[in-house]
């Protein structure tokens, strides 16, 4: 688990952006405080932050060579089965010098050519420059969970895992107006996009393949869209997947380095904990506790988990005030704009548990494969509507006029009918996407200055163009949808950003492609129906967790944007969107703003605590972004 940042040139008007690889290294040592490396020619250069996992001496450092000298290679990730692919290799008679999985991988690509990634078992993001053709070959995972952002233009292509090592190589800050549009409504920047123009990130399950003569050669590897064969029974069904996962756990717990898993005392995170406790007696569980909102503190849960798997289980209380002194920490953690708030939390956790392991496991993945979100049940009971659903649209004007809000139990019940009413009213993929985020019809665009605005950006097939949502099976048009746009652009977005941030490797199973890729053949009617969720996954694992641990009812975590945003930031939001911070910008527009910052104060806030701290994380991170080149 590493940082990497490159650039190849083929013009000699673009040889300076070469010269900035010290600087874009640098800006990486969060990602890599064990060491760092360059690889530097005329035409291609290699940088490299590394986080011991594997090997940890200087036998495998990078940039790494292989044995023959014509290939070099800077490497972030993990292959979980390098043992398996190294005994295979060393068969066939080559030598190792290192026992990690960087030069694994370097020797299959020089056996294999892109052939060797789908033997790959793991998340990456690579390059492997061929210093006889003076070619660069840059590849990423199959669900994007290690980040590979890619700069493009004439003469030169820059590559790095974060935005802010990109900026390094001083490239030009243009705004994508594309991608702010599309934030405005998410809360996050959709996968195929960056805040920058001419930046994208390298697609997952991708390569990118860039000759001396700057001929580029792209290629999707891998692609999540579910091939349905003629499926076990679900009984069968059950038993398999206790096997990969269980399988796919094993594989994770592979490490040179101390190791532990996050246990919130949800179905996911208790699943993995426990089966890493079988296999890994004395595994040691982390979680975070809200003493001071007993609603959404899962303590309780944790505890009884990790008492029944036999882990060694620590608790980080974290207070209101904790969360709030988390904010700076949180936004610089963030390369580019990203409002998810829930990265607050995973940010603090992060930080705890980096401080007793390096290695994490996670439950990550499995709301997204097996239906596990609020918003995959609202859709089944669109699919298959009742008196009582249809009984909700026909009371849409009740709902508009009832005052709606996150803030209170009875105003997000409120908020909640609202946004059902309208997705009855819409298309399939007019409602995803309505559901996607926090605005309707055209109030992002109008957000936005006409130059800026971009009506494309306002639905998800512009996006996503091969989802019809219109298959024999669309619950599963919709999973497919979270794992190619959700998940990739947001989930773990948050995941990497917060603790990487902190040094921290999560590592989460259910993303193994021989669980993911298996579990998203199958019919939706096995992940949820009407008489619940993540079906699959309880059938498996009943006999592996106390049982208050499937019935109860899931618990997110709300952070308290609306009262920060009211009070403690109240000034410093006013400030940002001063008449003349906008008139400077010349992005929003100043009246839509303003009635969207009224709409705060109000009686009836709605979703506007959500857009508004979107608006305010994008003012807060635009100085970094868009200042001087």
């Amino acid at each position: 688990m590493c940082g990497i940042a490159g650039s190849i040139s083929w013009h000699e008007s673009t040889r300076h952006y070469l010269q900035r690889i010290d600087f874009a290294v640098s800006a990486l040592q969060r990602r890599g405080p064990d060491g760092s490396g360059i690889y530097s020619s005329p035409n291609i250069v290699l940088g490299h932050r590394r986080l011991a996992i594997f090997d940890t001496s200087e036998a495998a450092a990078q940039p790494f060579y292989s044995s023959c000298g014509r290939y070099v290679i800077v490497f972030n990730g993990e292959i979980f089965n390098f043992r398996e692919l190294r005994e295979e290799l060393y068969a066939g008679g080559i030598p190792f010098r290192s026992n990690g999985d960087t030069e694994v991988l370097l020797e299959l690509y020089k056996q294999f050519g892109a052939d060797c990634l789908p033997k790959l078992n793991g998340f990456f993001a690579f390059a492997i420059a061929d210093l006889q053709e003076q070619s660069l070959f840059i590849a990423r995972d199959r669900f994007g969970e290690k980040p590979l952002l890619v700069y493009e233009a004439d003469g030169v292509v820059c590559f790095a895992s974060a935005l802010n090592a990109l900026l390094e190589f001083k490239i030009p800050r243009l705004l994508n107006a594309e991608a702010l549009q599309a934030y405005l409504h998410l809360s996050y920047i959709p996968p195929r996009l960056s805040v920058l123009q001419n930046v994208k990130p390298l697609e997952p399950g991708s390569w990118l393949q860039i000759s001396a003569s700057g001929h580029i050669t792209r290629k999707q590897w891998f692609s999540s869209s579910p091939s349905v064969l003629q499926p076990p029974t679900f009984e069968e069904s059950a038993t398999l997947l206790e096997q990969k996962l269980t399988a796919a756990v094993a594989r994770r717990l592979a490490a040179d380095v101390p190791l532990g898993a996050f246990l919130s005392g949800g179905i996911d995170s208790s699943v993995v904990a426990a089966l890493g406790a079988k296999l890994s007696p004395g595994l040691r569980t982390f979680s975070i506790g809200f003493p001071d909102t007993p609603l959404f503190d899962e303590t309780q849960y944790a505890q009884r988990v990790a008492a029944h798997i036999g882990t060694q289980h620590k608790v980080f209380p974290v207070t209101q005030t904790d969360l709030a002194a988390a904010l700076h920490d949180t936004l610089a953690a963030m390369d580019e704009p990203f409002a998810d708030t829930s990265a607050l939390a995973v940010n603090i956790l992060s930080r705890h548990v980096r401080s007793e392991v390096t290695v994490a496991l996670s439950g990550d993945g499995a709301d997204e494969l097996l239906g596990g979100y609020n918003k995959h049940k609202a859709w089944l009971m669109l699919l298959q509507p009742g008196l009582k659903e249809k009984l909700v649209s026909a009371s849409a004007p009740l709902w508009n006029m009832l005052p709606a809000s996150r803030n209170s139990s009875i105003g997000n019940r409120v908020r909640q009918l609202r946004r059902f009413a309208e997705g009855m009213q819409l298309s399939p993929a007019a409602r995803y996407w309505r559901w996607a985020g926090y605005t309707k019809g055209n109030e992002a665009l109008h957000l936005l200055l006409p130059h800026l605005q971009r009506p494309e950006a306002l639905r998800i097939g512009h996006f996503l163009p091969g989802i019809s949502f219109q298959s024999n099976d669309a619950m599963n048009d919709m999973l497919h949808a979270d794992i190619a746009f959700v998940l990739p652009g947001d989930m773990l977005v948050k995941v990497d950003r917060m603790s990487m941030y902190h040094s921290l490797e999560v590592r989460p199973p259910f993303l193994d492609h021989e669980v993911a890729g298996w579990l998203h053949s199958l019919p939706s009617h096995y992940k949820i129906n009407a008489s619940g969720q993540k079906l699959l996954l309880k059938a498996a694992f009943a006999h592996l967790l106390p049982p208050e641990i499937f019935t109860r009812r899931k618990q997110g975590f709300e952070v308290p944007v609306l009262h920060w945003l009211r009070t403690e930031l109240h000034t410093e939001l006013l400030d940002l969107c001063s008449n003349e911070a906008l008139r400077r910008q010349n992005i929003f527009d100043p009246a839509h703003l303003h009635k969207l910052l009224n709409q705060l104060h109000s009686s009836a806030p709605g979703d506007a605590a959500a857009r508004v701290w979107a608006l305010y994380v994008f003012q807060k991170k635009y100085a970094a972004v868009f200042g001087d080149n």
